[in-house]
């Protein structure tokens, strides 16, 4: 991280008085005074029936105040690069300017980013810290792709602002994603993928011996952009003969492929509600390609944010094989459970 300043904004609520510009010009040379600032030129502006605005021009930066009577609100702003804080401000402030409640909002100026978490609420507001952006692109296909360098959870994949996997906990994502399959049946010999650019889950099934995996994928980009950042997820699978991918839309490639051919199918498409429609149009190919017995597993998203996604996928899958089972597992990254819907097609 480079760090080139500090910055405070303070927002006071219920001001009644009317503060003359002398004021808030006289309160700019006692807050530069007491955090150790220059002031090089002052500029201000009173409006027209009401309001004004001072923004100081600092040798470390600027202070500004912006006066609305209308809100009853007055906003404060101060950055700086010098070595005493700018919360200096927010005692003197307090003391001079009267009012009701004071919104306080301190941050560093730095490399770092704050990344909107895309489960995020009006009322609750989550980022990811970044360190670094390693990649920011639209591929060909129109997906919008990032591999950002995570504080907490190191690089990560981003697909049109929603966290795909993070390589510090991806393989709780993937392992539970196969074993939700396994558990309603343990044979290995053949497996199909839809989706799942980063390799975890084609990783995962090598893992459980299977003989051969068809990994069907609509977007090269996302898989060549985890091989040269994410590289320990798909690593095994790179440099393995037993998956064999197949590029293009998934559900177009899959009407060539034999009657009966895998014992599980892994549906890795997003949780939303196009991918839901998309997936019941075509589940009677995808019913065809599974063997008697045979397992599909979908990924379905979070039953705590979005049931009613989950709620859908489970309709699908129960309209279609007459049974689905829910999985689920904390995943930090996605700070919060994760579900999985499996169905056996019967005998």
């Amino acid at each position: 991280m480079v760090k080139v300043g500090e910055h405070i904004a303070l927002d006071f609520v219920g001001i009644k008085h009317d503060y003359t510009p002398k004021f808030f010009g006289k309160i700019i040379y006692k807050i530069a005074k007491a955090a150790k600032v220059e002031i090089l030129n002052i500029s201000q502006h009173k409006f027209k029936p009401q309001g004004f605005t001072l923004v100081a021009l600092l040798a470390e930066s600027h202070m500004s105040f912006h006066t609305f009577p209308e809100k009853n609100i007055i906003s404060f702003d101060f950055f700086t690069c010098a070595k005493i804080s700018p919360s200096v401000a927010l005692d003197i402030l307090k003391k001079e300017i009267k009012h009701k409640r004071i919104i306080v909002r301190k941050f560093d100026r730095s490399t770092v980013g704050l990344y909107d978490d895309i489960y995020s609420t009006p009322g609750q507001k989550k980022y990811y810290v970044v360190n670094k952006v390693l990649e920011d692109f639209v591929s060909k296909v129109g997906q919008h792709i990032e591999i950002l360098e995570l504080e907490e959870f190191g690089k990560s994949l981003f697909i049109d602002n929603e966290l795909q996997v993070a390589e510090k906990d991806e393989h709780i994502y993937s392992g539970q994603f196969v074993d939700s399959a396994m558990s309603l049946n343990s044979k290995n010999s053949n497996a199909a993928i839809i989706g799942g650019g980063d390799g975890g889950v084609a990783r995962e099934c090598l893992s459980k011996r299977f003989n051969f995996v068809d990994w069907f994928e609509l977007d090269p980009e996302v898989v060549s952009v985890c091989t040269k950042h994410l590289s320990k997820i798909g690593r095994k699978v790179k440099e393995s003969n037993t998956v064999k991918c197949v590029w293009g839309d998934a559900f177009e490639s899959i009407n060539s492929i034999e009657d009966s051919k895998y014992d599980k199918i892994f549906v890795d498409l997003n949780d939303d509600q196009y991918c839901i429609n998309l997936a019941a149009k075509n589940m009677n190919n995808l019913k065809r390609i599974l063997k008697p017995g045979g397992v599909i597993t979908a990924q379905v998203g979070s039953k705590d944010k979005k049931h009613k996604q989950v709620d859908n996928w489970l309709k699908v899958l129960s309209k279609n094989f007459g049974n689905s089972k829910l999985d689920g597992v904390f995943i930090p990254s996605f700070d919060c459970n994760w579900n999985f819907a499996s169905s056996i097609l019967k005998s």
